[in-house]
């Protein structure tokens, strides 16, 4: 297939087929990731911007590495150090950075929507790293790739998501994207950190306050941690409490089914919302999920940067 978008703003409205060809062209990256010298020159010559608003390890990191594995030159970008201190909004930042002839901006920003703003008014193709609550559709991106590693096909698989799905865009994105390649997705946690208006926006998924039951026969388990940067109010009685309601322990593991992908974006809780021991246990992709954000973050500048791929 061809593919045909300017921008990656999200995985909603991204059809099984494109979702597809982005895994499959990630799959070619990751192999390079394998190699003695892992760099390909497929964008040298192109400038890409890393604009983070947000703290970030992960996705700052791998996106940085990415272009650097394609050749392109890599602009990082500091809120501290920049005119952004002194009162410049968003849009004239860009349009500044963008004069000096940038092909593309990565962009990540509290405010959902940002990048939607960003893409409507400049020339360069933009990549949303995170819009508030809203979208993070490279994790979204990742997991699928280390997931589709274990299981395969998605058709008829359960992934359950546990966890803060009001203040996670990483949910959302996850919800999109496997329930678009055919999986069935719950979503658990408790009623204050779960949208009320969740079923109505996504239809098609299953809610359930009771992790035992919600994971009983589930294929996949994506666990997210509490954000309490995001929250303004304790939307829970203790630490204490969510961990014995919530919390996947060794324990709960072993009910769950034996070959059970066990999932995390990142950053951990430790022995919040999972045991070590399960996060690093066999059951666990989560260091997979690491290293598939490169490849599939090479895969996504390659394919805005570098123009048409043909499969």
């Amino acid at each position: 297939m061809t593919w045909t978008h300017k921008h990656l703003l999200g995985l909603e409205g991204l059809s099984r087929d494109e979702l597809t060809f982005l895994l499959d062209t990630a799959e070619r990256f990751h192999e390079v990731l394998d190699r003695p010298i892992p760099f390909v020159p497929a964008l040298r010559g192109k400038t890409i911007l890393n604009m983070f608003y947000e703290p970030s390890t992960r996705t700052s990191m791998s996106f940085a590495m990415a272009g650097k594995r394609l050749s392109a030159d890599m602009v990082g970008f500091s809120k501290l150090t920049s005119a952004v201190q002194k009162g410049e909004n968003l849009l004239d930042t860009v349009r500044t950075i963008e004069s000096m002839r940038v092909d593309g901006v990565v962009i990540r920003h509290s405010c959902p929507g940002s990048a939607k703003f960003i893409a409507d008014r400049i020339d360069a193709f933009v990549v949303n790293a995170g819009d508030g609550a809203h979208e993070h559709p490279t994790q979204g991106l990742l997991d699928l790739f280390a997931a589709r590693k274990r299981v395969g096909s998605f058709e008829g698989k359960r992934l359950v998501i546990v966890g803060d799905i009001t203040h996670g865009r990483v949910a959302r994105s996850a919800i999109i994207g496997f329930a678009a390649m055919g999986a069935k997705v719950t979503i658990c946690g408790p009623p204050t950190l779960i949208p009320r208006d969740l079923g109505k926006a996504f239809p098609y998924i299953e809610i359930d306050h009771d992790f035992d039951r919600a994971s009983k026969d589930a294929d996949m388990v994506m666990m997210l941690r509490i954000q309490l940067e995001r929250q303004h109010t304790g939307l829970f009685p203790s630490i204490r409490e969510y961990r014995r309601l919530y919390c996947l322990t060794a324990q709960r593991l072993k009910k769950l089914k034996p070959d059970v992908v066990v999932m995390h974006p990142g950053p951990m809780n430790r022995g919040v919302e999972i045991e070590p021991a399960v996060a690093d246990g066999a059951n666990s992709v989560i260091l997979a999920q690491v290293r598939a954000g490169v490849a599939v973050r090479m895969a996504i500048l390659y394919i805005l940067a570098g123009g048409e791929l043909e499969r």
